[in-house]
């Protein structure tokens, strides 16, 4: 089930790659950062029963899985992480052979790796892009103190690409750290950009280093604030946590 963004509650089945070049202070799936010996796959759909396999996984396999949790009856097949376009040729092939089966390809990603998704982003129906926030987020080379650059000129590089596909979202994760200029900066481009593209506001889950979400005042007052530069701003928090599920 899709638990965030303007899909939430839609059924949803997820493939989860590993790794990711980024170190967000509020991961909820930190385990993806580096090569898995091993991961899970659901045995049935909708039991919340899996099994262990060990990694690396063929993507026929994957495939197979996919067909077991009765694929062309989700509304959406989800490539999701980790990052998916650090490994472009897997999210590539998968797309390929599941366009047009049932369910739409939504690919989830950081939004960062631009010439990647060029190569991939025919094969999508959904780009649903994370805006990075330097008060929040760091590269997994940057200093683990200190300022780090921000992220608006590359988000607004992959922007450029993700709008050849049919669907576009923009998500940011608002946290008690997140500033008024970052998210300023964010609907500023977009509403130039891409004006006629959803901004998620996502009250973040707390997770890792974060420990507590913001106040709904502080909340309904960012709304209020990003709504006047930018068209389409909705405020939809996390659903998934209440079943369970990553």
């Amino acid at each position: 089930m899709q638990g965030e963004g303007p899909h939430v509650g839609e059924t949803t089945l997820f493939v989860r790659f590993g790794e990711c070049d980024l170190r967000c202070a509020w991961c909820d799936s930190a385990h993806t950062w580096l090569p898995a010996r091993e991961f899970r796959a659901e045995i049935a759909r909708g039991t919340g029963r899996f099994e262990t396999r060990p990694n690396p996984v063929s993507l026929a396999a994957v495939r197979e899985a996919a067909d077991r949790l009765e694929l062309p009856l989700h509304r959406y097949v989800s490539l999701t992480g980790g990052e998916p376009l650090l490994q472009p040729e897997a999210v590539g092939e998968l797309a390929r052979a599941w366009r047009g089966v049932g369910p739409r390809i939504f690919l989830e990603t950081h939004g960062l790796a631009a010439d990647a998704l060029a190569g991939v982003v025919d094969s999508l129906d959904v780009v649903s892009m994370d805006w990075k926030l330097a008060s929040d987020v760091r590269r997994a080379d940057d200093p683990a103190r200190g300022e780090v650059a921000g992220f608006h000129d590359a988000h607004e590089r992959f922007l450029a690409v993700a709008l050849r596909a049919p669907e576009v979202v923009v998500k940011v994760v608002v946290t008690t750290s997140t500033r008024d200029a970052e998210v300023d900066e964010v609907c500023r481009r977009l509403a130039v950009r891409a004006p006629h593209v959803p901004l998620v506001l996502q009250p973040v889950t707390p997770a890792l280093r974060v420990r507590e979400t913001p106040g709904a005042e502080r909340l309904l007052a960012l709304v209020v604030r990003a709504s006047r530069l930018h068209a389409d701003v909705r405020l939809i928090p996390q659903t998934h946590k209440l079943y369970g599920a990553l």
